[in-house]
């Protein structure tokens, strides 16, 4: 933690940018597993998707190690503070997690990974159907744990912002506010 109020802009650009990405990619993996019309777009989508977010996950992990975040308010609860530790925990996790799993799970079935044009990233396990039989239930489990993690963040963030009015929310959604001088 840290003595300032603000997450910095890289923290916010990072973080605003990767909740759009993983709302997009989980009502992808959603309509993914409903739409036999539209599943090889919506695969299209997700897969280079889910890299980026991995690539973006590690971009945040070292923000976050050179730039701490602020601290919590004095007055939160202890167990407050230890939920809102253990879920940046379990929602970094998540956020590197899945997308090895996808592409673990993916390398399993010997599915390659195209990015964009001839990019095509290496199989990250051998191709194997017990692995890939293993790795894609949990993928699926995982990404529903992720979405209610998500609305839990969500939700404690509100609480913050509307109810409690203690800085946490605005620390993520707005720069430092300027000095009256």
């Amino acid at each position: 933690m840290s003595n300032t109020t603000h997450f910095n802009r890289r923290a916010r650009l990072l973080h605003w940018t990767m909740a759009g990405m993983i709302l997009a990619m989980l009502f992808i993996g959603v309509a993914m597993v409903t739409s036999l019309v539209h599943y090889d777009a919506l695969v299209a989508l997700h897969r280079p998707l889910g890299i980026g977010i991995l690539i973006l996950a590690g971009l945040r992990l070292v923000n976050r190690w050179r730039h701490p975040p602020p601290e919590l308010p004095a007055d939160l609860p202890g167990w407050q503070r230890q939920a809102a530790h253990a879920s940046h925990i379990l929602l970094y996790g998540l956020m590197l997690g899945l997308p090895l799993i996808g592409w673990a799970m993916l390398s399993a079935a010997g599915y390659p990974i195209g990015l964009a044009g001839s990019v095509v990233l290496p199989l990250i396990l051998p191709r194997d159907p017990t692995v890939y039989a293993w790795l894609r239930p949990l993928h699926t489990v995982l990404a529903y744990a992720f979405f209610g993690l998500i609305l839990a963040h969500l939700g404690a963030a509100l609480l913050h912002g509307l109810i409690r009015r203690d800085g946490v929310f605005s620390s993520m959604t707005r720069a430092r506010p300027s000095r009256v001088h």
